[in-house]
């Protein structure tokens, strides 16, 4: 049997990124991406847990982050988790940190110049919209204009030039 180490997080980021430059070349981004879930409590109140996560991002992640990522960005976060010890000097015992590494991150909430950080989800408005626009398309009167068949391989067609390729693939 295999094993999986995968992280996937949808959070706010507590600070804008901190990108250093290794003496490499390469780019390392580091932030914290703030999760947090609601529950009852006995007395029927409702409570926030919020989690802090450390995030850390290499190489063209990091530089893309830099660019894209600001404090209170709504952020979906792919990666895995890394744990990593070490000791301060003069110190005895040594420390131990747990980090989710990114392999890939996507920004869910509105760039900074439209408007300000707002959440994009759909909310239920939305859907409530979006099924009613489908029910006044069903109950329309209007019949769909007929289509043409056209032949589905470009090499059916009489009119390909030579310098077209002879197969259909969309790359």
């Amino acid at each position: 049997m295999s094993n999986i180490n995968k992280v996937i997080l949808i959070g706010r980021l507590g600070k804008d990124p901190e990108v250093r430059y290794l003496e490499n070349g390469s780019a390392v981004a580091k932030m914290g991406l703030a999760t947090t879930e609601s529950y009852k409590d006995k007395q029927g109140e409702w409570q926030d847990l919020t989690e802090w996560h450390d995030v850390i991002m290499w190489r063209f992640l990091a530089e893309r982050a830099e660019k894209s990522l600001k404090k209170g960005a709504l952020v979906y976060i792919e990666g895995k988790l890394k744990s990593r010890k070490w000791q301060k000097e003069g110190e005895e015992s040594a420390r131990k940190i747990t980090e989710v590494v990114a392999d890939t991150f996507r920004l869910l909430s509105k760039r900074e110049g439209a408007g300000g950080y707002e959440n994009t989800f759909p909310s239920q408005d939305d859907e409530i919209l979006h099924a009613k626009s489908n029910v006044s398309r069903e109950n329309s009167s209007e019949k769909p204009s007929p289509t043409v068949d056209k032949p589905a391989n470009p090499v059916a067609n009489d009119n390909v030039s030579p310098q077209e390729p002879a197969d259909d693939l969309p790359f």
